[in-house]
């Protein structure tokens, strides 16, 4: 099945806000085999969605709109798609009674705007926004559906999840089986890993396909699968990691689709292991990645974010003749670190991080993107300097995924 995103508003195009719902529709559609042909972003103009809307139904299957139906005069999509399909605004008693609904609980009085989302296409039928105001409008014509839905990331996700991506799947059901199965590898580069796995996807049956999907210091491997025998699909998948784990062996973190801080939560859940984190330059990020994760406070103790030298010294018990001698960024002060917050929290296990994550505060000696990481298991302390290309935010995020490689490798070896 064939599917296109429209994304609707200025602020879009003006760089004001980022467009994150067409990533998000991607990745969850990716699982059920859909194919995403395009997505445009356009201005809340009615002559551009007339014409967007014109050439993605002429392109596939199912349209995908996001944005412009807020209840202010500059939101125009309702009113445009309307006409687009020959309709006329009425008024609906179900939408508003959710209307009602989510405005008292939200704690908030209905004004005559937010009253107004209650008129929708009549030739339209509305799917009720469980969490917001805006109705999700699904339009059908010569066998292709569009669908309609706020802009508001919180309110488009949650909704595709919960109603627009079931009742899609039973509009389009064609009797084939899905099957998906992801590890998750770290340590080796994209075009090495792609050269090395060669032969195996050159072996694949034609209904099977690999996907590569990097991120910062990890690399996902997608296997997807559609066929009309289901029980034939499986056991071909399952063969195929099979495979995979006897090609890379170590080189797997994970099989499953899991961030890199919930493989690390989870080793040191089965070992009964807790953790902290000291934070130079990566802010408290190893922190937030760590306990994004539900139950992380099982394992996670808590983090000291030592941005300042004083806190190194006061705090972590960094002795200053070593921060005197070697400076902040070296190997001596991040494994006092890890030693420090450890004796501080009481945990088991640790990581540290002290850097230039830029884009300024570099030295010939240490230039920008330097890190020093280490980490602490039990006794044992190890630790490795890495220098990152990119952006601030690419350095940190970088650092912190290196950081808790460094920690889970340690674990696997205790």
């Amino acid at each position: 099945m064939k599917y296109s995103v429209i994304c609707i508003g200025d602020e879009l195009l003006i760089g004001q806000v980022t467009d994150t719902n067409s990533g998000w529709i991607a990745r969850a559609l990716a699982p059920f085999g859909w194919e995403a042909r395009f997505v445009k972003v356009i201005a809340d103009d009615a002559d551009e969605i007339r014409d967007a809307i014109d050439y993605a139904l002429s392109q596939t299957d199912v349209v995908l709109m996001t944005g412009g139906l807020g209840p202010t005069k500059d939101d125009i999509t309702k009113p445009v798609l309307c006409d687009y399909f020959d309709g006329e605004l009425v008024y609906d008693e179900a939408t508003a009674a959710n209307v009602l609904e989510v405005v008292n609980r939200r704690g908030i009085k209905l004004n005559e705007y937010t009253r107004l989302q209650a008129m929708v296409p009549s030739t339209c039928r509305v799917i009720q926004n469980q969490v917001g105001t805006a109705p999700i409008m699904w339009f059908e014509r010569d066998g292709k559906v569009l669908v309609s839905m706020p802009g508001v990331p919180h309110e488009t996700c949650t909704m595709m999840e919960r109603e627009v991506i079931p009742q899609l799947l039973s509009h389009f059901n064609d009797g084939m089986h899905i099957e998906h199965r992801t590890l998750v590898i770290s340590g080796i580069i994209e075009s090495a890993l792609a050269m090395r796995l060669n032969d195996f996807e050159a072996g694949l049956p034609p209904y099977i396909h690999l996907a590569y999907l990097p991120n910062e210091g990890i690399i996902r491997l997608r296997l997807s699968g559609q066929h009309k025998d289901g029980e034939l699909l499986k056991g071909e998948i399952e063969a195929a990691v099979e495979s995979l784990h006897q090609c890379l062996g170590n080189l797997i973190m994970c099989d499953g689709d899991l961030s890199f801080a919930a493989i690390v939560g989870n080793a040191l859940r089965s070992r009964g292991l807790t953790m902290a984190s000291a934070e130079s330059c990566t802010g408290g990020n190893i922190a937030h990645e760590i306990t994004r994760i539900a139950g992380s406070s099982e394992y996670f103790t808590g983090s000291v974010t030592c941005y300042d030298t004083k806190v190194k010294i006061n705090q972590l018990k960094v002795p200053q003749e070593v921060v005197d001698k070697y400076t902040v960024v070296s190997q001596p002060v991040v494994e006092q670190m890890v030693q420090g917050v450890c004796d501080l929290l009481g945990c088991d296990c640790s990581v540290a991080t002290s850097g230039v994550a830029g884009p300024g505060g570099g030295t010939e000696e240490t230039p920008v993107g330097t890190v020093w990481m280490a980490a602490k298991v039990k006794d044992k302390i190890v630790s490795q300097v890495k220098r990152f290309p990119g952006d601030r935010d690419r350095v940190i995020n970088r650092a912190t995924t290196e950081a808790l490689l460094l920690l889970l490798n340690l674990i696997n070896e205790d």
